[in-house]
């Protein structure tokens, strides 16, 4: 065989675009995690210079169980985008739900320490600098916890109603990357609020 054979047999390798949903959802990914930043500098620039009470140490307890949970849910979303991709449509639901479930879990513990820290401890938004920051931070991240449930909700419908391929793996995959995201933020608030904080 000729050396001219060999080059029109040799497949080319193209250079493609990346998806546009990865790119943007990194994107976003990017922007948010500088904001993140900003709050978790704060934090950290004024632990200990509340004036008044109530102080970390006296009213944060570990959120262990919720914590769990929520870094859970990072497992069963990713089972979740594998089993579409396989184009197990059953499965796929089941962990989308659990997944769902355990964020929801996540945000109702997150409600109760708020009932509890305002109701037993006094401690609002404006207390004192502690406050000021801790709502803020644990707040921000509640926020995109709740973004992200609403969109998974929004799928999960879609499921139900018979909408959701395998052909959809992708999107799912990008929708994905935003609960890691959250997930990973709670590891470093966890650490940044409950152990250096405290």
């Amino acid at each position: 065989m000729s050396s001219g054979s060999l080059l029109l047999t040799e497949p080319k390798n193209e250079w493609q675009l990346p998806y546009r949903g990865r790119v943007g959802m990194w994107s976003l990914i990017a922007a948010e995690a500088s904001i993140f930043t900003i709050f978790v500098v704060a934090y950290l620039f004024y632990i200990g210079k509340s004036v008044t009470g109530p102080v970390p140490a006296e009213v944060l307890e570990l959120p262990i169980f919720i914590s769990v949970c929520l870094l859970s849910s990072s497992a069963t979303i990713h089972w979740a985008g594998r089993a579409l991709a396989r184009g197990r449509v059953a499965a796929f639901q089941l962990w989308w739900f659990a997944t769902i479930t355990l964020g929801f879990i996540f945000l109702l513990g997150t409600a109760r320490e708020w009932h509890r820290l305002i109701y037993e401890h006094g401690l609002t938004v404006s207390t004192n600098l502690f406050g000021t920051t801790y709502y803020s931070l644990v707040g921000l991240h509640a926020f995109h916890v709740t973004v992200g449930l609403l969109a998974l909700s929004i799928v999960m419908t879609f499921t139900l109603l018979g909408k959701v391929k395998k052909e959809h793996a992708e999107r799912i995959e990008v929708l994905s990357m935003y609960w890691h995201f959250v997930d990973a933020v709670w590891v470093v608030v966890f650490t940044v609020v409950y152990v250096v904080g405290k």
